[in-house]
């Protein structure tokens, strides 16, 4: 199976959202995972659907005057997982979070994208866990219903702090709610101490890909001290059919060790790993 490689540009905050397209243009990588992440990306929703159709269509301009496209478009609405999840026990929250991903279907539809990413929701601790996961799993097939509308597919991304920090509730979530898809990503099953082969099943469950570095211990590690065995991953993903984006993801926030890694130099070391299967 030979990867259509994607880059985040949240993997280079530091630059002027314009140079991190040029840089990911230059590494030759022909998709971007956006980031749409309030407070902390280079586009925020909040700025971004002030003007929904134009900035759509504006990204979709930057991309393709530098030959790339929108692997995957990926909504926070902030920093707190609690505070926004898709599930909060407040009403007026999930409708703004209803809110803020239907105006992100509308904005993925515009700027060319096919796949849209958030997160699935946390467990309320005023509440039993049965309670958070039922509202998570009404508040899911909603979207789910949505994303088909506009022709996209939609992935949640399993993460550390979430309902689904381990792949039995990843895979529980994935039967829960016909046609959710995962925007799978190892490091946060890795980080908690779990092997490749409990994550694994998940991959046929997936319809986009994170990959850095990771170990346990570490959410974001160096390719020399990364433990995940990609080569597997490609080789699974060829045996279920996987044809979704295999997006390189190093990020650079004060959260988790995140911010201890050269992203531009491990991106390149991983790009020409995954290139390397091919050949």
């Amino acid at each position: 199976m030979k990867p259509k490689l994607a880059c985040a540009d949240f993997t280079f905050p530091l630059l002027p959202h314009a140079k991190a397209l040029d840089l990911i243009a230059m590494l030759g990588i022909k998709g971007v995972d956006i980031g749409l992440f309030e407070d902390r990306s280079h586009l925020w929703p909040s700025r971004e659907f002030k003007r929904l159709r134009p900035s759509a269509r504006q990204l979709k301009k930057k991309l393709g005057d530098r030959g790339l496209v929108a692997a995957d478009i990926f909504l926070q609405l902030g920093e707190d997982f609690a505070e926004c999840a898709l599930n909060h026990p407040q009403a007026r929250r999930r409708r703004s979070a209803r809110d803020g991903f239907s105006k992100t279907l509308e904005y993925a539809a515009e700027c060319g994208a096919k796949h849209v990413t958030s997160l699935p929701g946390v467990l309320f601790a005023e509440e039993t866990r049965a309670s958070s996961w039922s509202r998570a799993v009404d508040e899911l097939a909603w979207r789910v219903e949505e994303a088909h509308a506009h022709k996209l597919v939609y992935g949640v991304e399993a993460h550390i702090g979430s309902l689904a920090p381990r792949p039995k509730a990843a895979a529980k979530l994935i039967e829960d709610v016909p046609g959710l898809t995962l925007t799978l990503d190892y490091t946060h099953f890795t980080r908690i101490g779990l092997p490749d082969a409990e994550v694994e099943p998940l991959v046929e469950h997936a319809s986009h890909f994170h990959a850095r570095g990771g170990r346990r211990g570490r959410l974001q590690e160096r390719f020399a001290r990364n433990t995940i065995d990609y080569g597997r991953i490609v080789d699974v993903m060829g045996q279920t059919g996987y044809r979704g984006w295999l997006g390189i993801e190093y990020v650079w926030i004060d959260w988790e060790h995140c911010n201890e890694c050269d992203n531009l130099s491990e991106t390149i070391l991983f790009r020409d790993f995954f290139r390397s299967l091919a050949s």
